[in-house]
Parts: C-alpha cells; structure tokens; sequence
C-alpha cells in the first residue's frame, strides 16, 4: 500500500507500504476535513413546460387531504335521490316540483364555476377549497331551520349553497390531483382519487335509508282521513329526519376545512405563457371544447339513469321501491369497483382509448336494458353504472391536459358543464309523460354516451 503525505502545503518523503498487492494514495491535508453536510431532499423544477413535481413528503399529504375531499362531496350529491322522495312526502310536493332539487343543486355549478376559476387564478387552490368547504358546512347548516320552518324553498336554497361549495371543490381538487405529480400519470391519480367519491356514493344511500327515510308509504286517500294537527305532526316529523343527518355533515365538513387552514398545502403556479386574453383564449384550446360539451352529456346522463334508477325496476322489473334502492346502493358499489378497475386497466392501456371502449359498453348496455323486460333490464342498468365509472375523471383530465396557465379557468369550464345534470333529466321525464314508457326514457343517455364516445375517439387520435 503507497501512502504520500503531505502537511502544510510542502512535500514529505514518501512512505510506502505494500498490502494485498495494491495501491493507494492517501492525501493528508493541512486543515481538519470540513464535515460533509447532508444532501437536501431535491425538488424537480418545471422543465418544458412540465408541472413541478414536489418531495415525497409534500406530495404524499396533499394528496391524502384532497382526495378526502372526493369522499365529502359524494355524500351530499347522492344524499338528493334519497331527498327527493322524502321531501316530496314531507312538503306535499308534486313530481315536478321534487325534481326542482337536482335543478337547485345543478344549477350551481353553472353559476359559481367561473366564480371559483376566478378566486382560485387569484388566491391559489387553497384558498379555493377552504372556501368550498365553508359554503359545503354552511348549506348543511341550513337544513335544520328549513327543516323546522317546513319551507321547500328554504331546502332549495340549502341545496344550491351545498353545491355552489362543490362547485368550489371540484374547480379546485379535480386539476391540483393532476398537477400534483407526474403528468404522464395524470389520468390514472385522478381516477384513483375519483374512486373514493365512489365510496361516498356507495355510502349515502345507506345512511339516507337509516336516518331519512322513515319508510312510511301514505297515499292520498290515508292522509285525508288526518286531522289538521295530526297532518301537520306528519309532516313536522318527516322534514325533521334531515336534521341531525345534515348536521353531522356539517360539523364533518367544518373540522376538515379547520384541518386545511392548518397545514401547509403547495400552490402550483402554472407559466405565465404571456399576456391575458380573456376567455375566448380557452376556446382555441380544442380539448377543452370537445370535452366540455363531452362532460355536460356526461354528467346528464349519470343524473339521469341514478334519478330514474327505482322508477326502471319498478316498470320493468317489477321490483318494489325498497328492493330497488337496495339494488341502487348495490349498483353504486359497482361504481366504485369500476373506479379501481379502471385504474388498474390504465396501466396498460391509454385512458382515451379506454374511455372510448367504456362508453360503447354503456350503449350496448342501454340498448339492452330498453328492449328487455325483468331482470336482465335490471341488471343491463347496473352495469352501465360500472362502465360509466371512470368516464367523469377521464374526461376531466382529458379536456385540461397541457393548457398550462389556462388550467383553473379551464377547469372552470370544464365544471360549468356539469349543469347538464339539471337538464337531461328532464328531457327523460318529458318522454316518460310522453310515450308512459320510461324505458324508452334511457334513449336519451344512450345518446350521451355516443357523445362521450366521440370525445374519446378523438382524444386517443389526438395523442
């Protein structure tokens, strides 16, 4: 072994040392070795236009907290089939008059969608979702002195402040989960995320069934034989079942955006890419276009087959109202199977081609459940909901892809489309009252998913 040394900056004579028949050099230098400082955790910066790409320890949190928040607004939008029925008992209400609450509640995200792009540009998306979540917690709020006052109007205006906070959330977590990481990845982390909003719709029905409903079936005839008081206590008891439910909400809701105003959450600047010019910028973006139009279809159609889900079994299979809204909870679990599945499946194959492939499922699907009678329709109508799973991520993801600085505005948009769900039901009502078939109701979503259809063809020629 060859040592040289060296002190003080002037040579010393050698010394050498052979061992194991090999050599090294061992430098001595005149000052003790500086300790070696330990590597920071490194953070990728934007390179070509590529999103940031955060520590393990900053990306895992966020994601964790923003996909809670796809469980949240699951709740509140399948609590409405479970609210319709029962405040149309509770408030002596007609059938259009009932179908005024998925309008109520639709309604906002076509209101409050540029609203929420706007104090999101502005304010980052943090700021977004604590505010969605306080209006979420508000309008639950108000459920209980709606209840108490027995005022339709008063639930309607609860509705539309629950979804005007969604309106909030979805602007904000549906884009910050595509952002936040690999872009390449984008799709599948939105699905997966997308998969606990599944949950929440699995979940609802089941605690609307426990809480609210309280499975007292009275017609016409019966409630003419009350008294005035014993009406009015009829109807004091119903409305107030939704008290404490909505209340627990609430309360859920608060302590989560409690929790967001107390950590540290990454706002991802998107690149200036020059000056603003305005909205109709967006427009030349022609995934954005195709996909708005693809989700407000879309998202027409799952309201519709979810709102008109027990009305299907009971004419075309004769399935009892309790029965069927087992098979409605039975079928949103499929929902959320298909999510994961979903997920899985884009591993390998591109989430435009898979879309495409899904909404041709969904239309032979429909095909089937409109021209048979029994069970088969039911359980075609079930598996429509596990095809049309992935389609509202997909879509999502699709449409914002590479707009860069115009992704919160775009999302806007994007979100603004979801207003399709207060209007393609009642085109499916109309045709029921029409032709007193709502089987050939389900044409009108067949026609949706050739929509959707579309849109992923295209996407997969884009990319």
């Amino acid at each position: 072994m060859l040592f040289r040394l060296r002190f003080g900056g002037e040579k010393c004579r050698w010394f050498e040392l052979f061992e194991w028949f090999e050599e090294f050099e061992l430098w001595v230098l005149p000052k003790p070795l500086e300790p070696i400082k330990p590597i920071k955790p490194f953070k990728l910066i934007k390179q070509n236009n590529m999103p940031t790409i955060f520590t393990t320890r900053k990306y895992q949190l966020p994601f964790i907290l923003v996909t809670s928040l796809f469980f949240l607004w699951a709740l509140a939008h399948n609590l409405n089939p479970i609210l319709i029925p029962h405040l149309k008992k509770a408030c002596s209400l007609s059938d259009f008059q009932s179908a005024l609450i998925d309008s109520a509640f639709f309604i906002a995200y076509f209101v409050c969608a540029i609203p929420a792009g706007v104090v999101m540009k502005r304010y980052g998306y943090k700021s977004g979702i604590i505010l969605g979540l306080l209006l979420f917690a508000a309008g639950a709020f108000l459920f209980y002195p709606a209840a108490s006052l027995l005022s339709f109007p008063s639930f309607l205006m609860a509705l539309f402040i629950i979804a005007s906070g969604l309106t909030f959330l979805e602007t904000a977590a549906n884009p910050y989960i595509t952002i936040l990481g690999p872009p390449e990845n984008a799709t599948q982390r939105l699905n997966f995320a997308q998969s606990f909003n599944g949950l929440g719709a699995f979940i609802a029905p089941l605690i609307g069934g426990l809480f609210i409903l309280s499975g007292k079936q009275l017609n016409e005839e019966q409630l003419a034989t009350f008294s005035p008081e014993q009406l009015n206590s009829f109807y004091v008891t119903e409305a107030a079942a939704v008290k404490m439910p909505y209340l627990m909400i609430g309360l859920l809701v608060l302590a989560v955006a409690l929790v967001f105003t107390r950590i540290q959450l990454p706002d991802i600047k998107e690149e200036d890419s020059g000056p603003n010019q305005g909205w109709g910028r967006l427009f030349r973006h022609k995934n954005l276009r195709n996909g708005v139009i693809a989700q407000f279809f879309y998202v027409g159609a799952q309201v519709g087959i979810g709102s008109f889900f027990i009305r299907f079994l009971n004419q075309a299979a004769q399935i009892e109202e309790k029965q069927a809204a087992y098979l409605l909870s039975v079928a949103l679990l499929l929902f959320m199977i298909g999510r994961f599945v979903g997920t899985i499946l884009m591993k390998w194959v591109a989430p435009a081609r898979l879309l495409a492939i899904y909404a041709l499922c969904c239309i032979g699907l429909l095909g089937l459940a409109i021209v048979v009678q029994g069970m088969p329709a039911a359980y075609a109508l079930m598996g429509v909901e596990f095809f049309m799973s992935i389609m509202f991520p997909t879509i999502f993801s699709l449409s914002i892809t590479n707009l860069g600085e115009d992704t919160k505005m775009g999302s806007s948009l994007v979100i603004m489309s979801i207003v399709g769900g207060a209007i393609v039901p009642l085109f499916m009502g109309s045709v029921s009252d029409a032709t007193h078939s709502i089987q050939l109701a389900y044409l009108i979503p067949l026609l949706c998913f050739a929509v959707v259809f579309y849109f992923g063809w295209k996407s997969r020629l884009g990319n």
